[in-house]
């Protein structure tokens, strides 16, 4: 019993390791259950924290929520226009020797000839391009499939947008056209290259299969990158096609 005594005289904390069905044995009280109020008021300040914490982030989440809606939306934009462009170069037609022949004076162009240049629209310089393929693009059903004239091109808007836009004409019908009815493939666009790369690996910001200076041949691969967004936030997207057929360097 002295024992025991000894261990009242050390506090709650010895009690406590004692189990409770031994306390009326050792004529031990059970200690009196609950909190402090210093106890209270850490737990008051660490919940406090948590909920700060939480509350800032879901507060941060849903104040960027339509940034992060344009973001997504700007790359399924994006992904979208790049297939696209994909099926179209890896369905591109070419004229292959010996079918094909180098234009002699007022002879009419290759009219399956691939032409990329850089023009102006609204004062800012973006990709053209003009290639034959055939991933024609039927607007109804009595429309025949062929070989088609593609053009991907950049137009403004009038609230000093850009907008990249695709025409599609069969071959048999005559050269494309650019035209407003054009069907837009992508909006809001800030910058819109084609990288030509040649038979030895050379870049090209332009290319003319008709070319005396290329050898009237044509790309193995071309690369595209598309910037789109506002001001204030610019994603980019990039990729490369191998295309599928090519022509060689001939000699006039």
């Amino acid at each position: 019993m002295d024992k025991m005594r000894n261990y009242k005289k050390r506090g709650c904390r010895i009690q406590c390791a004692i189990p409770q069905f031994l306390y009326p044995r050792f004529g031990i009280s059970p200690p009196e259950m609950g909190f402090t109020f210093l106890e209270i008021l850490v737990t008051i300040f660490i919940f406090a924290i948590i909920a700060t914490t939480i509350f800032g982030s879901y507060n941060s989440i849903f104040s960027n929520a339509a940034e992060i809606k344009a973001d997504m939306m700007a790359s399924e934009m994006a992904k979208s226009s790049l297939n696209r462009m994909v099926l179209d170069f890896q369905s591109m037609y070419l004229s292959l020797p010996p079918a094909y022949s180098q234009p002699q004076g007022d002879q009419e162009p290759d009219p399956y000839r691939m032409v990329g240049e850089v023009t102006a629209s609204g004062g800012t310089p973006f990709a053209r391009l003009r290639f034959a393929s055939l991933a024609h693009l039927p607007l109804g059903s009595t429309r025949p499939e062929g070989i088609a004239v593609i053009i991907y091109y950049v137009r403004s808007t009038r609230d000093g947008k850009y907008t990249l836009r695709r025409s599609d004409k069969l071959i048999v019908y005559g050269d494309a056209e650019e035209k407003e009815t054009d069907p837009i493939l992508c909006e809001n666009l800030k910058a819109l290259t084609f990288t030509y790369y040649g038979t030895e690996g050379e870049e090209n910001d332009t290319w003319d299969s008709e070319s005396e200076d290329l050898g009237y041949s044509t790309p193995r691969a071309i690369g595209i990158k598309l910037a789109i967004g506002n001001n204030e936030r610019i994603q980019t997207f990039e990729t490369l096609v191998k295309l599928p057929q090519f022509r060689e360097k001939t000699e006039k």
